[in-house]
C-alpha cells in the first residue's frame, strides 16, 4: 500500500441524468492521516465528490482507491467510511448515547448494546460530550450536535472520515473553535480525512493541503500557501486572499506594460518568475493589498475613497481610473479618506494573466 496515495481518484467523471456534467476527469490522491480541503464556491462539484467516495452516488467513469484497492463496485456499509452531514443528520427522538452507538447495532455485524455503548462512550469522551449522554438532539447547541455527529461517525472507526461543510450552520465564533476541535481530533486519531468547504479561510486553516475546484474541474491541488503566494491562474488569484486582490487592465507594448496612467518596465520584473514568453497584446495585472502602499515614489496615483479597520491593520478603499482596489496598511499609517496618494506596488510580488485567466507572470 503506498501511503502518499492512501485515497486515490482517478479520471473521475460525473454526468447526471439532465445531462449536467458536475465532474469532469478529477484525478487526485490523499495521504494516508492527512486532513484534505476540497474547497470551492458552490455548484462546483465538491460535494459530488464527495458522495461518490462514500458510495451514495456512481461515477459516470473513472476509479477510487482507498489503500491501494477499488472500491467503484463496493457497496456504502463496506467501504469503511465515516460521514459527517452538513445537516448531522442525528435522530431526535434518541438520546446523544443512542445515536452515538447506533452504528454499531445494526447491520450484518451489529454489536450488543453493552459493546456499543462502551465503544460510543469512548468515542464521546474524545468528543467532549460524554456529560450529554442523555439529552436529546433538540436540546443541544450547535456546537454539541456537531460533537455528536463527529463521534457517530467515528465509532465503527472508519479508515477514512469524510466531512460535508460540518460547520455552516454554526456562529462565527463557535465556528472557529469547532474547527481548531476538529483538526486536533482527527490528528491526535490519525484518520484520513477530506472536508468541504466553501470557506477559504476555514480551509487555509484546518487543512494540510487544499484541493479547489471550479465547475467541476481542479484549479490546483497544493499546500495552502501556495494559493496565496503561487496561484495557478486568475480563479485561484481572486478566490483565496481577504482582502480581495487587486486587478488592473494593463497592455504590453514593447519592453513596458501600460494602463491609464502608470506603466511599468518589463525589466524591472523578476526573470525567474515567467511562466512562458510574454508577446505584446492584453494582460490583468493583480496585485495582493499588501503589496501596494503609500509610497510618494508610487506607480499609481490614487484617491483613497474609504478606510476600513481590520484588527491591527487598516484596508485603504482607493479608485484608479474607475477601478476600486484596496492597500493593506499598519494602524500607524497616517493616510485617511479623502487624501491623494501615490501607490506603490512590488513588482516582485504582482501576477499577470491573459485575458483567458492563464497565468503568465
Amino acid at each position: 500500500m503506498n501511503d502518499d496515495k492512501f485515497v486515490e481518484v482517478k479520471n473521475l467523471r460525473k454526468v447526471y441524468d439532465n445531462g449536467h456534467e458536475a465532474i469532469k476527469q478529477v484525478s487526485f490522491a490523499v495521504k494516508k492521516g492527512d486532513l484534505v480541503c476540497l474547497l470551492g464556491p458552490s455548484g462546483c462539484g465538491k460535494t459530488t465528490i464527495l458522495n461518490i467516495l462514500a458510495g451514495l452516488l456512481n461515477p459516470t467513469s473513472g476509479d477510487i482507491l482507498f489503500g491501494g484497492k477499488s472500491v467503484v463496485k463496493t457497496a456504502p456499509k463496506d467501504r469503511q467510511i465515516g460521514y459527517v452531514f452538513q445537516n448531522y443528520a442525528l435522530y431526535p427522538h434518541m438520546s446523544v448515547l443512542q445515536n452515538v452507538m447506533f452504528p454499531l447495532i445494526v447491520g450484518k455485524h451489529k454489536k450488543s448494546k453493552d459493546e456499543a455503548a462502551k465503544i460510543a462512550q469512548k468515542y464521546m469522551k474524545l468528543t467532549q460530550i460524554t456529560d450529554l449522554a442523555d439529552q436529546k438532539p433538540g436540546s443541544l447547541s450547535g456546537g454539541q450536535q456537531q460533537r455528536v455527529a463527529i463521534a457517530r461517525a467515528l465509532v465503527q472507526e472508519p479508515q477514512i472520515l469524510l466531512m460535508d461543510e460540518p460547520l455552516s450552520n454554526l456562529d462565527a465564533r463557535l465556528r472557529l473553535k469547532i474547527r481548531e476541535e476538529i483538526r486536533s481530533l482527527v490528528k491526535r486519531i490519525g484518520i484520513t480525512t477530506l472536508f468541504v468547504t466553501h470557506d477559504q479561510e476555514e480551509a487555509l486553516s484546518i487543512g494540510d493541503k487544499i484541493i479547489l475546484f471550479n465547475e467541476g474541474v481542479i484549479q490546483q491541488d497544493d499546500l495552502g500557501q501556495n494559493f496565496y503566494l503561487e496561484p495557478n491562474n486568475y480563479f485561484v488569484a481572486n478566490f483565496v486572499g481577504n482582502p480581495v486582490i487587486d486587478n488592473f487592465k494593463v497592455e504590453k507594448n514593447g519592453d513596458k506594460l501600460t494602463a491609464s496612467d502608470f506603466e511599468i518596465a518589463v525589466s524591472d520584473l523578476d526573470p525567474s518568475r515567467f511562466k512562458r514568453e510574454l508577446p505584446d497584446g492584453k494582460y490583468i495585472l493583480s496585485v495582493r493589498p499588501e503589496n501596494i502602499t503609500p509610497n510618494p515614489a508610487g506607480q499609481i496615483k490614487a484617491h483613497v475613497d474609504d478606510v476600513e479597520l481590520i484588527g491591527r491593520e487598516r484596508i485603504l478603499k482607493f479608485s484608479h481610473n474607475g477601478v476600486q482596489a484596496r492597500s493593506l496598511v499598519g494602524l500607524e499609517d497616517p493616510v485617511q479618506a479623502g487624501d491623494e496618494v501615490n501607490l506603490k506596488m512590488r513588482l516582485d510580488r504582482i501576477f499577470l494573466f491573459t485575458e483567458q485567466g492563464e497565468r503568465v507572470y
